[in-house]
């Protein structure tokens, strides 16, 4: 089984026209995905313990960053403009890469937080929130 290092991680997200952006160099942390799976219980009278039945996925992504602000490509011209957009768009993440066939997951999401932080002493850095609609997907690069 193979193990790799998070140097290697992608994500893309789509930016405001619908162009897949990769803000892999400007990412430094990535959390909450494949996500959380809501289970609904139906223990009833006389069950010996809890049962459950799958429910809704909620998943939120976290992110974490060094601003930048290269027009087009760098996270805050493709977060920033997010902040305000009427739709959802599409992200990509691959753990151990964008190669053919390295596992992907991927869906549709909504921008719900970008913060910006400036530090004395520190780089200026920036974190994010993305709220999954609908279901994460996992399958691989093509």
């Amino acid at each position: 089984m193979p193990f790799f290092d998070s140097k290697v991680s992608k994500f893309l997200l789509d930016d405001l026209g619908g162009t897949q952006r990769n803000l892999s160099a400007f990412i430094t942390e990535v959390r909450g995905l494949p996500g959380a799976r809501l289970l609904n219980e139906v223990t009833a009278l006389g069950d010996s313990g809890a049962r459950f039945i799958p429910g809704l996925e909620d998943v939120v992504i976290s992110l974490a960053g060094i601003f930048d602000d290269t027009a087009t490509s760098g996270p805050d011209a493709v977060l920033g403009p997010l902040r305000t957009h009427t739709s959802a768009v599409d992200f990509e993440y691959g753990p151990e890469g964008s190669t053919t066939g390295d596992v992907k997951y991927s869906g549709t999401c909504w921008l719900a937080q970008y913060d910006l932080r400036s530090r004395v002493g520190s780089l200026v850095e920036w974190t994010a929130s993305l709220q999954v609609e609908g279901a994460v997907a996992r399958g691989a690069f093509a």
